[in-house]
């Protein structure tokens, strides 16, 4: 007894010890917004079998960064976080907070993972576990299927539309089936060749629109997961598809797929069901489904536009006690091995807002409703009809001068949608299977009696299914609006892909347009994993030499390829590496940029590209009158030649390939050489071909030139813009670099004065005109002449919105100097005629936010920078007297390191919130 009288109070110092190292362990709060691979949470259906996980650090004082961390994974919650059965990486030393590779047990299709991560911080104290997170794999492998394409065939009904293209009848498929026992949970695993709606026991799976989506068919088609676990009943249950043609078998680009006037629509469907005692059974799609032309959807184009006739309706056909003895037998075809069926890794199209109707007006033959927003999706319509009448939905994109109808520009695309009526009374109706690009909306056949109303017709605005990513305003309603214009044409044309066009007969996924505004978009919008599962698809379509088609999906198939479009290989692989810090994007795509190099090369005679070239596409006031501008093609081919070498080596370098590295740099250093010998005198000026602000930039942006000719360059280019009356005369390639480089050499004034100028060509031009999107044209319409009578004159194009990335980045301040933002620079540029400007941005660290505003002579900028990071902060030279943070002296906060320089302060700053001013001299 008296021992442990002894030994009593020595065990509860110790016990009291032990729970304040506990304290010391958890008292940092836990991590937040857990992510895997390109920024999915929580994901069904997922595609990635060796995951990278990323999470974010609490946003307060205390925490400043990352000294270690440790992720478990398990096949249970339950077993987490000291049971992790799959995956423990142990305490892991280090700040990477992003993009961490998963290192544990192989894991295969269906499989659910838990995870958790903790971390420590700079003062090694460890926070609490994260919340549980989860991902579950899809069907990874084409041997996962046990199911059957199965469909009915359209093609043999011989339906002609236009331009002579075969119509595939929309079709109604189902299968009925029973199942016992109590439901522990059911996947639909499902997918189309063309694009699906599907019902279970009556009630729609999803809101997702046009699933499965555009992939270069022959080669990959996108499968989707649904957790249907609350549809399936015990007893007797129905699955009911809806399949139209879409992408796969329609009239796409300049003519139909080659296959679809062979190969009619088909779906593949799997259901899954796991029950609580742990049996499972499998219904899938094969020669027991049956299906029906004869519904209302009588027809669907994405061109041409949907025809519904309420008198083929079919009630309760996706109920049970649906009679479909009348219905067809399907027809069935076995998996093709040569086309892999893959998890979809990017978000499916859906419906995200509702434009409401903003003004009402007659026309010729009905009435016209307004939606003050070009947009892209479908109508809602609520409009009166009587028994019979056929209600003909057309839509523009603008009106002409004198209030009719303009669709021009839609060419043969007729983008009309029909609904033929079966019984008096309002209907509730929008289109499934087709979308549209519109502000307006006009309507007629409907019952005349009835005085129309706004509540008529609303817009349904559809794109790919992300969050936005960033903010900008400013003191300038214009420039308010050129940023409104920029996102709505990021919404209109990531439509599954990245189309030019949301409203033509064309719609496709333009490599060039896409490379020039990837960065802009990557402000806008969270859109990494749009942008990797296209990259999939341009590695997918790359050809046997090298080249890359203009079009992804290629449905030219003519093996043509064109500089400055082919380059997107190199060239958004790179970017996307250096906005988010993901070295996967580089290895996925680096052997494609290699191939490409080598079909550079090929089509090269002394390092001179002679390629085909789209060259600089619309450049304004062309002396030659062409639409590819007056820049030389070679001199474009071999600037990009040199700059894709360039990133091909830099990507090298971040992959740790030394020797690649050094291969490709000399290779970039050569094709400047002979870039530079051949097209530029002694002097640092154009030689023998035409003098252009695209071909200076081109050379400036991409660093061809010695140092002995670059300010006399500088020079020049700044002549080029003088002689256009300080205006911009670039097209697709040359606009996205002039930001770039007038910020580089020092003339972000000029660069100022060309983005607030108001007349044509400029980006205010436009919305002087009513422009609510970026426009194809600079000139695509006026107030005085009307429209450009050029019928490629899309009002949807996003371009000429790659200045939104100058905007966030200098207008505002906030750019990567790291890879990832792991280290941000805050240096905005404040100028007439802005008094105030302010942007936000979601990095894989967390919120940067630079917010400026100009009071008289003071100068005041707050700015946030997120924990795991580090920031430059520059003052303007014009306002560094009495340069404060929160009313007090730089040196009484420690978290800056002051450097003063020519240009102004350069403030080095941790983690934190900050309010800087200064006065000007």
């Amino acid at each position: 007894m008296n021992v442990l009288k002894h030994y009593f109070p020595l065990s509860l110092l110790l016990i009291a010890a032990l729970c304040l190292g506990c304290a010391k362990e958890s008292q940092v709060d836990k991590p937040f917004d857990l992510e895997v691979s390109e920024g999915f949470k929580n994901p069904i259906g997922f595609y990635d079998a060796k995951p990278t996980f990323s999470w974010k650090l609490p946003v307060e004082d205390e925490v400043k960064r990352q000294s270690a961390y440790q992720i478990v994974a398990a096949s249970s919650p339950d077993l987490l976080p000291e049971e992790a059965d799959l995956w423990n990486s142990d305490k892991q030393s280090g700040s990477q907070s992003a993009w961490v590779d998963y290192n544990g047990s192989a894991l295969s299709s269906r499989q659910k993972v838990y995870w958790q991560v903790r971390y420590w911080d700079q003062a090694e104290s460890a926070s609490a576990w994260s919340e549980v997170n989860s991902f579950e794999l899809g069907l990874l492998e084409n041997a996962d299927w046990n199911a059957k394409w199965v469909g009915l065939p359209t093609a043999e009904e011989k339906l002609m539309g236009s331009k002579n293209t075969l119509i595939h009848r929309p079709q109604y498929l189902r299968k009925s089936f029973e199942t016992d026992t109590d439901i522990a949970s059911a996947r639909l695993y499902i997918t189309a060749k063309g694009v699906f709606d599907v019902w279970i026991n009556g009630k729609n799976v999803s809101d997702d629109v046009m699933p499965p989506g555009w992939t270069p068919y022959d080669t990959r088609i996108e499968t989707i997961t649904y957790e249907v676990t609350e549809l399936i009943s015990q007893g007797q249950n129905t699955i009911g598809v809806e399949l139209a043609e879409g992408w796969h078998s329609g009239r796409i680009g300049y003519s139909r797929p080659q296959w679809s006037d062979k190969v009619s629509p088909k779906i593949l469907c799997q259901l899954e069901i796991t029950h609580k005692d742990g049996t499972k059974e499998t219904i899938v799609s094969d020669q027991s489904w049956k299906g029906t032309t004869n519904g209302p959807i009588r027809i669907s184009e994405i061109y041409d536009g949907e025809t519904y006739d309420a008198n083929f309706e079919l009630p309760n056909w996706t109920k049970n006690d649906f009679d479909d003895q009348q219905w067809q037998a399907v027809n069935t075809e076995d998996l093709d091995p040569k086309v892999k069926l893959e998890p979809k890794r990017h978000y499916t199209v859906k419906s995200h807002q509702t434009l409401a109707t903003k003004g009402i007006m007659p026309s010729e033959t009905g009435t016209i409703f307004d939606l003050a927003q070009n947009m892209v999706g479908v109508p809602l319509i609520k409009a009166p009809v009587k028994k019979g009448d056929t209600l003909t939905i057309r839509f523009s994109e603008m009106l002409s001068p004198d209030g009719g109808f303009y669709t021009d520009n839609y060419r043969s695309a007729l983008s009309t949608d029909y609904y033929i009526a079966s019984e008096e009374g309002l209907i509730d109706w929008s289109p499934k299977f087709t979308f549209h690009g519109f502000r307006y909306v006009e309507l007629s056949g409907y019952d005349a009696s009835k005085e129309p109303d706004a509540d008529w017709v609303s817009g349904l605005v559809q794109y790919s299914g992300f969050e936005g990513n960033g903010t900008f305003s400013s003191s300038h309603d214009k420039l308010n609006q050129l940023q409104s214009n920029i996102v709505w044409g990021l919404r209109g044309n990531f439509f599954d892909v990245p189309t030019d066009c949301p409203q033509r007969d064309e719609r496709l996924g333009w490599t060039g347009d896409a490379q020039v505004f990837g960065p802009t978009s990557l402000f806008n919008a969270d859109v990494y994993s749009f942008w990797a599962n296209w990259l999939q698809s341009v590695r997918e379509e790359q050809f046997d030499n090298g080249g890359i088609p203009f079009v992804v999906p290629d449905i030219v198939n003519n093996q043509m390829v064109s500089s400055g479009w082919g380059d997107a290989c190199t060239i958004i692989p790179w970017k996307l590496y250096f906005y988010t810090g993901d070295k996967r994007i580089l290895e996925e795509n680096y052997e494609m940029m290699k191939k490409w190099l080598v079909y550079h090369e090929s089509t090269s005679e002394g390092y001179i590209s002679h390629m085909n070239s789209f060259a600089d596409w619309l450049q304004p006031f062309p002396k030659n009158g062409e639409t590819k501008g007056d820049t030389s093609h070679d001199l474009i081919g071999t600037a990009f030649f040199a700059y894709s070498a360039k990133l091909t080596a830099q990507a090298a370098e971040v992959l740790g390939k030394t020797e690649d590295h050094k291969k490709y740099q000399e290779l970039y250093k050569k094709v400047s050489q002979a870039f530079d010998s051949k097209f530029f005198d002694e002097n640092g000026q154009l030689k023998e071909v035409a003098s252009t602000q695209t071909s200076y930039l081109l050379a400036l942006a991409f660093d061809l030139l010695p140092a002995s000719k670059k300010q006399k360059s500088e020079q020049f280019l700044i002549q080029e813009i003088e002689a256009a009356d300080n205006h911009l005369g670039t097209g697709f390639l040359g606009t996205p670099l002039l930001s770039e480089v007038l910020g580089n050499i020092g003339m972000e004034d000029l660069m100022y004065q060309l983005l607030f100028n108001e007349t044509y060509p400029s980006w205010f031009y436009s919305i002087n005109q009513g422009a609510t999107t970026i426009w194809e044209r600079w000139n695509s319409y006026s107030k005085e002449e009307g429209f450009n009578p050029q019928q490629m004159n899309s009002l949807n194009h996003y371009a000429y919105g790659a200045v939104g990335q100058w905007m966030y980045e200098r207008i505002a301040g906030i750019s990567p100097m790291e890879a990832g933002y792991k280290k941000i620079k805050i240096a905005p540029y404040p100028q007439a005629p802005l008094s105030s400007a302010e942007a936000s941005l979601d990095t894989p660290y967390g919120k940067v936010t630079s917010s400026w505003e100009i009071n008289g002579n003071e100068f005041h900028l707050t700015t946030t920078i997120p924990p795991n990071t580090s920031a430059e902060v520059h003052i303007p030279a014009q306002y560094t007297t009495e340069v404060l943070e929160h009313g007090k002296s730089l040196n009484d906060n420690a978290n800056i390191s002051m450097v003063k320089s020519g240009q102004g302060f350069l403030l080095l700053v941790q983690p934190g919130t900050y309010t800087f001013s200064g006065k000007a001299k």
